[in-house]
C-alpha cells in the first residue's frame, strides 16, 4: 500500500513540539537484521511519523542501533526519546552510553524506565538524586527534556503534580486501570504535561494468543487444522481489531499513541485504522472495555497494571 503522510497535529506538552497522533514505539528483534528494521523505520518516518522512542533495555541495545542508523541524515523535525534503565548506575554514564550506541549527540528527551514503585520514584526526584542529575545533562545539552515511563498510576500521578517531568509514559488502551483515563490524562492536560501512551493493544494480546510481543501461550488451546494438517497461525481465543483498539485510544485523546510497528505490515494495519478514524460514542467505547476483557483473559501477567 501507498504509506500516507501524518500531519503534526498539537504540542507535546510544554515542550513546543508538534507530535504526529502516532509514535514509533521499539523496533527490534535480532532475528531480523539491523537493514531491514531500519528501512521499517524509515518507512515509518516516510509516512512523517516523527515520535521515536527506544531504550537500552530493548535488545540488548539493538533497539538503540536500529534507530541511531535509521536517524543519520535526517534527524531534524523528530523527537526521540530514550531511557533510564538502571536506578542504581550513574545517570550520566547511562545518559553517554546511550548516545554512544545512538551515535548521536543528543536525545530530546530521557525518561526514566518502568518506574513503578513509588517510593522509589520519591527517591529519583529528592534533592540531589538522579532527577537532578538527568537535570545536569539538559543544561549541559545531552537532552532537551526529562520524564518517567511508570505501569503505576500513582507514580504517574506524582510525577504530574511534581513540576519535575516534560512528559510522561503510560497505558492507555481497551484493558488497562482506569484511573489511566478517567484521572492521570485530564491532570497531565491540565498541568501541561506531554503524554506518551502505550499497550494500545495490550502488547499484543488484544489482538492474538500471545502472553506478550509475539510470546506463545504457555498452555494455548489447539488451533482448528488448516488444509496442510498443521495448526492454524490464527487466533482461536476471544479478540479485538486493530481498528477497534486504536480507533478506542485515539478518542481517549493523548498527545501521543505510541505503537510498536516492527514489520510493514504492522505500520500498514495501524495506518488504515488511524485513516478511518472517527471518535467512538461512549457506548462504543463501553463495549470495547468489556469485550478486551474476556480477550485478554488467560493470556498472562497484565503488567502495566498495578498488581
Amino acid at each position: 500500500m501507498n504509506v500516507p503522510r501524518f500531519e503534526p497535529r498539537r504540542p507535546l506538552g510544554k515542550t513546543g513540539f508538534s507530535a504526529t497522533a502516532l509514535g514509533l514505539g521499539d523496533i527490534a528483534d535480532r532475528n531480523v537484521p539491523l537493514s531491514e528494521l531500519v528501512a521499517t523505520l524509515r518507512r515509518g518516518l516516510d509516512a512523517c511519523l516523527n515520535l521515536i522512542d527506544t531504550a537500552p533495555a530493548y535488545e540488548e541495545g539493538y533497539s538503540e542501533r536500529v534507530v541511531g542508523s535509521a536517524l543519520q541524515g535526517r534527524r531534524d523535525g523528530l523527537f526521540l526519546i530514550d531511557k533510564i534503565d538502571h536506578f542504581d548506575r550513574p545517570v550520566q554514564d547511562q545518559v553517554d552510553g546511550s548516545l554512544k550506541n545512538l551515535g548521536l549527540g543528543h536525545t530530546d528527551a530521557f525518561v526514566f524506565h518502568g518506574v513503578s514503585d513509588l517510593a522509589l520514584w520519591q527517591r529519583i526526584t529528592a534533592p540531589g538524586g538522579m532527577m537532578d542529575d538527568l537535570k545536569a545533562c539538559v543544561k549541559s545539552g545531552k537532552t532537551r527534556f526529562t520524564g518517567v515511563s511508570s505501569h503505576h498510576p500513582d507514580v504517574v500521578r506524582d510525577a504530574i503534580l511534581g513540576g519535575r517531568c516534560d512528559l510522561v509514559m503510560f497505558a492507555v488502551g481497551p484493558f488497562v486501570d482506569a484511573r489511566y483515563v478517567r484521572e492521570l490524562l485530564p491532570l497531565a492536560r491540565e498541568k501541561g504535561v506531554g503524554t506518551v501512551c502505550f499497550k494500545t493493544f495490550g502488547a499484543g494480546k488484544l489482538l492474538g494468543d500471545t502472553e506478550g510481543y509475539q510470546r506463545p501461550l504457555s498452555s494455548r488451546p489447539r488451533g482448528k487444522l488448516s488444509s496442510g494438517g498443521s495448526d492454524s497461525a490464527a487466533p482461536t481465543l476471544p479478540r479485538l481489531t486493530v481498528e477497534e483498539c486504536l480507533h478506542y485510544t485515539l478518542t481517549l485523546d493523548p498527545d501521543v499513541a505510541l505503537l510498536g510497528m516492527s514489520f510493514p505490515n504492522e505500520q500498514d494495519a495501524a495506518f488504515a485504522a488511524a485513516r478511518s478514524f472517527r471518535p467512538l460514542t461512549p457506548a462504543q467505547l463501553e463495549d470495547i472495555r468489556n469485550r478486551a476483557v474476556t480477550a485478554i483473559q488467560g493470556k498472562g501477567d497484565v503488567w502495566w497494571n498495578p498488581r
